[in-house]
């Protein structure tokens, strides 16, 4: 072989070499981008999944529906369950009491009754012609509705007069204010609003079909319109204004001070659009805060707080000078409050696992998702059986039977990859940087396991809004939060809101009539 095809061949190898590497090269970039199309097509199809479970499936975090087989969950593990030959072990279960559900006639007892007889108009036998006699009755129950019905309140305010003064001179030199006629009239309570044709009943209606029912002020003119009645939606807006300022305000400021020396809060926010704020857009997204006390506790205390911002100094400024557990979602904003005890929630935590749940659920039994929220179920179900004991009772048994769950669950969740954009990544990362707050619940007895309590108290406000969909002013927002105050805290001590708020506002305004069962300071 000569020299040239030595060096030909040489070339030919090296030219083949070189494209051999760019091929390498070429090929190692489409790897890398299928592999981040992959996760990009898997964060995608998490979304289109999310998005169809949000269009058409069940809302429910219930374990027996998003779960495989549509069972609840074991509270113990699958590696301790006991052999058929096995001797059956015996576990106590903490005493509990269950609510005996009321009977018809338990839950109607305290209505009035109109009976309505039936009898024979002919007691003759139409077999022979005898006289029938009564041997017994039957008797049915119905519950009647009775539409509303309205009158009016017309105050006939007699004035008297006195003819003796200052006929007699006598009589009228011992007196130093003596008139020639002294006039009086008699006792009549004042108007509610002066100037105006509002009752305490009426207005009561009003505040109560918006802001226990949902029912925006637009759709009770109409109804209103509908019954004969000409009450405008403007008329029946500074009514309500009126209401809140003068009667439920001072109501609502002693409600934050009780609710200040709770030692749990629980706090959560949701948007408001309010139109006409200063300084700011009409499209401009404010606040709406709402705080509460605990589950463990005789009285309920629910209180709205309007702020324009979703900053943390506003729940800073809500709760200054206390100290103790807030219960919270994991918004950065807390963050500012150092004097307090985060405690983060469980709830929300599970929810993000619920979330990648496939909708497959043949893909469970290898889903991390799934492992997760049963490992989570296992530490709910715990916690539900110390629901009757005292604080330092759970305080114990949480130590003992759910310190050890929750310290599974961490050394096994830390264990898993986290990187990426999906939402599995993204519900592990959630789970490791909130932990040292998840733990605090196991500090103090009274503390709940998530943020239920708020984002159930705060839901009739989200409802109101899809009706109303905004406030006008930030004094009309104000004065939503008020009232939604005084009815929340009503309903959740189990008062009739309505019948409250009509014996609230026949007080004179400053009166403090307090929205749960107890006796009732009138001092200011």
């Amino acid at each position: 072989m000569s020299e040239q095809d030595i060096e030909k061949l040489s070339e030919d190898y090296q030219k083949a070499k070189n494209e051999i590497s760019e091929l390498n090269t070429e090929n190692a970039a489409f790897r890398t981008e299928i592999s981040v199309l992959k996760e990009e097509m898997a964060v995608m199809q998490n979304q289109i999944d999310w998005l169809k479970r949000q269009m058409f499936g069940r809302k429910t975090e219930q374990t027996s529906v998003i779960l495989e087989g549509g069972e609840q969950l074991s509270i113990l593990p699958k590696e301790n369950s006991v052999p058929p030959t096995a001797v059956e072990e015996t576990i106590t279960v903490p005493e509990h009491k269950r609510k005996k559900k009321r009977t018809f006639e338990e839950a109607m007892c305290e209505l009035p009754v109109e009976e309505v007889v039936h009898e024979l108009e002919e007691k003759i036998c139409d077999k022979c012609g005898a006289e029938m006699v009564e041997i017994g009755v039957e008797k049915r129950d119905e519950l009647v509705y009775t539409p509303a019905k309205f009158h009016v309140r017309r105050h006939i305010v007699k004035v008297y007069k006195c003819t003796k003064c200052g006929s007699d001179p006598e009589k009228d030199a011992e007196l130093d204010d003596i008139e020639p006629c002294h006039f009086r009239k008699a006792d009549c309570p004042k108007a509610m609003i002066p100037g105006s044709y509002c009752s305490p009943e009426l207005l009561a209606h009003i505040v109560y079909e918006k802001y226990g029912k949902a029912v925006p002020l637009h759709r009770q003119e109409k109804d209103f319109s509908s019954k004969r009645i000409p009450l405008l939606k403007a008329t029946m807006s500074n009514w309500v204004m009126t209401g809140a300022e003068q009667w439920c305000l001072p109501i609502v400021r002693k409600m934050i001070e009780i609710l200040l020396l709770s030692e749990v809060i629980h706090a959560d926010e949701t948007v408001i659009q309010v139109l006409h704020e200063e300084g700011r857009k009409a499209s401009s997204e404010s606040r709406m805060w709402v705080y509460c006390n605990g589950k463990i506790n005789d009285k309920s205390i629910v209180i709205f707080d309007y702020k324009p911002t979703r900053k943390g100094a506003n729940a800073q400024e809500f709760l200054k000078g206390w100290h103790g557990y807030l219960v919270r979602d994991n918004f950065s904003g807390y963050h500012v409050l150092k004097d307090v005890k985060h405690c983060a929630c469980w709830a929300h935590m599970r929810r993000n696992f619920v979330e990648v749940i496939p909708s497959d659920k043949k893909l469970h039994k290898t889903s991390v998702a799934v492992q997760a929220v049963e490992r989570i179920d296992k530490i709910y179900h715990e916690d539900s059986l110390l629901k009757n004991c005292t604080s330092e009772n759970r305080y114990e048994e949480r130590l003992k039977k759910i310190k050890p769950l929750t310290d599974e669950f961490f050394s096994w969740i830390e264990k898993l990859p986290a990187s990426g954009k999906s939402k599995l990544a993204g519900a592990i990362s959630y789970a490791i940087n909130e932990k040292e707050y998840l733990y605090t619940f196991l500090e103090n007895g009274n503390v709940p396991l998530d943020n239920n309590r708020a984002e159930n108290a705060i839901r009739p406000f989200a409802v109101g809004r899809k009706n109303w969909l905004f406030s006008n002013t930030p004094g009309g927002a104000d004065c939503s939060a008020s009232l939604y105050s005084i009815v929340s805290t009503a309903q959740a001590n189990g008062l009739d809101a309505e019948k409250y708020l009509t014996e609230l506002f026949r007080q004179p305004a400053g009166t403090i009539i307090l929205p749960w069962k107890e006796e009732n300071s009138d001092d200011t």
